[in-house]
């Protein structure tokens, strides 16, 4: 089906999905045709709030894993149950601001027909606090490095691409991270866009310095892997 399918994780976001959701309902200047929130093994009210809310407007869809799997399968869970072409991902804190969306989508409307094509965005002013731009700032520069997907925020949730591409990837955990990455791996384009950043303004980040920093640096060569054992594409011909 042609139109949007907006993919939010939300793990222990009781105090900020409602919200979110309320600001991505008001955008009318792009097809949003669901907003899937997969709530990956909440032990909160997450689940509930949404289901209060669900009566306001038809297109919002609730998943429900029954354990945490973490963002990653989460992002999977709901793209493979999206019945849109296209698909926007983003965090479910409520710092992407909805109002990116339509830039994203504006800027999708922009571009000449792509093969593989990935909006990113990137956050141009990051609220966040020292130690997490630190930790952030340290995992982009190693990664950008051995990887050279030329992307300076791979962290920034909110992307754009069709649900069929991302399909094709290789699922490991912690993929979302190397989105860049692995679309060049298959020859696809990537177009980066300045996005806005928002405080948390309820809850706590989900990860910590060590987790977030060492099992980056690890994954890197996990894809370096992949994109060496990429297999080549060659044009067939039956005669």
């Amino acid at each position: 089906m042609t139109g949007i399918s907006i993919i939010i994780p939300a793990l222990n976001e009781e105090d900020n999905i409602a919200a979110l959701l309320n600001e991505i309902l008001l955008l009318h200047d792009c097809p949003i045709h669901e907003i899937i929130i997969v709530d990956d093994g909440s032990t909160d009210q997450t689940a509930l709030t949404v289901q209060a809310i669900k009566p306001n407007d038809t297109r919002i869809r609730l998943l429900r894993h029954s354990s945490r799997a973490g963002q990653s399968a989460s992002l999977w869970t709901g793209i493979e149950a999206a019945t849109s072409t296209l698909i926007i991902a983003m965090d479910g804190d409520g710092q992407n601001d909805p109002s990116d969306i339509s830039v994203l989508y504006k800027k999708w409307q922009q571009t000449p027909p792509s093969a593989m094509l990935l909006i990113a965005g990137q956050r141009k002013k990051r609220m966040d606090n020292l130690v997490k731009k630190f930790t952030s700032r340290t995992g982009n520069a190693i990664r950008n490095f051995l990887l050279k997907d030329g992307v300076g925020d791979t962290g920034c949730s909110l992307k754009l691409f069709r649900r069929e591409d991302y399909l094709r990837l290789p699922f490991f955990n912690h993929m979302h991270r190397f989105l860049p990455a692995l679309f060049l791996r298959e020859q696809g384009e990537i177009i980066l866009v300045e996005v806005s950043h928002r405080s948390r303004q309820n809850g706590v980040s989900k990860y910590g310095f060590w987790d977030r920093l060492w099992a980056g640096i690890f994954d890197v060569f996990g894809v370096l892997w992949l994109k060496a054992r990429r297999r080549r594409k060659v044009i067939i011909t039956e005669e």
